[in-house]
């Protein structure tokens, strides 16, 4: 089994997703360094900036070059770099960026506690630069104290990088699940088109092929002896097939783009049994439709399903079984049509060795509407089909 090659993508988009991490970081660090030095000429009591501090501040935005890669060790790496800026003494401002960035993806990859917990050491960290340290290792120098505005003002904004990134995480997720149930949706919807179709094409050349078979055997039989009865077959062959191919193309149809002509003929219905019951005929088997309570109308997909059941269940008379008649019995309900093929046997028509793919997709369709199909033996020898199809959808 080879490996599938990835979807080909223009040289500027692979450039454009690959030099993505570097440009990133790179923004992040000129805002590091650039916004830092504007707000240190407001504070007083901190250490300069000096070259030590500028390492720090690029060293965080260097690291989430492998934000991606690495989510766990690039936080660690951000808060560590973070800290050491803060023990330094070094001003406030957006030194803390590289770090939030990294908070951010670590959440999103699904590192929640590993985010969680580098957030703790952090804010203890700046506790301990605040308050416990020894006053010579404390900055800022001079005696100066420490604000709880300060203090306040650090846990609000901790606690709006959490709510941030859950939030963030949380959207992320929100859209992840839609975009999954809507790929679900697709794929089920192709499944069921993908059906509906194969039994359409099932049972319009299931029908059609073996009434053509018969009639061609008929056709050979007779061809030297009765000419005229074998012209009678050929020309039963000529009849089914071109119907064949015109059901055929209407259901290919449907795989039509849009724009292209619509349907040009309805879908068979129950008004079409007495036509079906004539191509039996031709083809040697006697059908009688019976039909008990008073007919409505049936919406077309319901009308299409009865009517597949009846030539499914005569193909299956042609193709499984030697009688040579078969009873078709209509029972009309308050709640439903009962649709009951009647195959008095015995077994051993001309296809003896099918597959009993037309039984399932029969069932297939007749459940999608909410209706019942039996099958199975009937008196001695024969075969009963039956079907109930509710009046309405349920």
């Amino acid at each position: 089994m080879t490996d599938v090659p990835p979807p080909w993508r223009p040289p500027w988009v692979r450039a454009a997703k690959a030099g993505w991490p570097v440009a990133a970081s790179v923004v992040v660090g000129v805002v590091q360094v650039v916004g830092t030095s504007v707000a240190s000429r407001h504070q007083t009591g901190r250490e300069p900036l000096d070259a030590f501090a500028v390492v720090l501040l690029l060293l965080g935005p260097a690291l989430l070059v492998f934000r991606r890669r690495r989510p766990v060790a690039v936080l660690v790496g951000t808060t560590a770099v973070t800290g050491v800026y803060l023990v330094a003494g070094y001003p406030y401002g957006p030194m803390f960026f590289s770090m939030v960035v990294a908070f951010v993806v670590a959440v999103q990859a699904g590192h929640r506690r590993a985010a969680w917990a580098c957030a703790g050491v952090f804010y203890l960290v700046h506790l301990l630069v605040s308050y416990v340290l020894p006053a010579s290792w404390r900055r800022p120098p001079d005696g100066q104290t420490f604000s709880g505005w300060q203090e306040l003002g650090v846990t609000a904004w901790l606690l709006l990088v959490f709510a941030a990134a859950e939030l963030i995480r949380f959207r992320r997720e929100q859209m992840a699940a839609v975009r999954a149930a809507e790929a679900e949706s697709e794929r089920r919807r192709a499944d069921e088109e993908r059906l509906r179709m194969a039994r359409e094409l099932h049972d319009i050349l299931a029908h059609s092929i073996s009434l053509i078979h018969v009639q061609a055997g008929v056709a050979l039989e007779l061809m030297d002896t009765r000419p005229e009865q074998a012209r009678t077959a050929l020309t039963t062959i000529k009849a089914a097939s071109k119907e064949a191919l015109g059901e055929v193309r209407e259901v290919l149809g449907t795989l039509r783009t849009p724009g292209s002509a619509a349907p040009r003929s309805p879908a068979p219905g129950l008004d079409r049994l007495d036509e079906l019951a004539a191509q039996a005929g031709h083809a040697g088997l006697a059908v009688t439709i019976r039909a008990e309570g008073t007919p409505y109308e049936l919406p077309a997909a319901r009308g299409l399903a009865a009517f597949r059941v009846v030539q499914e269940a005569l193909t299956n008379v042609l193709r499984h079984s030697a009688a040579r008649r078969a009873e078709v019995r209509l029972e009309w309900r308050a709640d439903g049509l009962v649709v009951q093929v009647e195959d008095p046997g015995p077994a051993g028509g001309t296809d003896a060795g099918g597959t009993g793919t037309g039984l399932v997709g029969m069932r297939e369709r007749v459940t999608s509407l909410g209706g019942t199909v039996e099958a199975g033996p009937s008196g001695d020898a024969g075969f009963r089909v039956r079907a109930w199809l509710p009046r309405s959808a349920r």
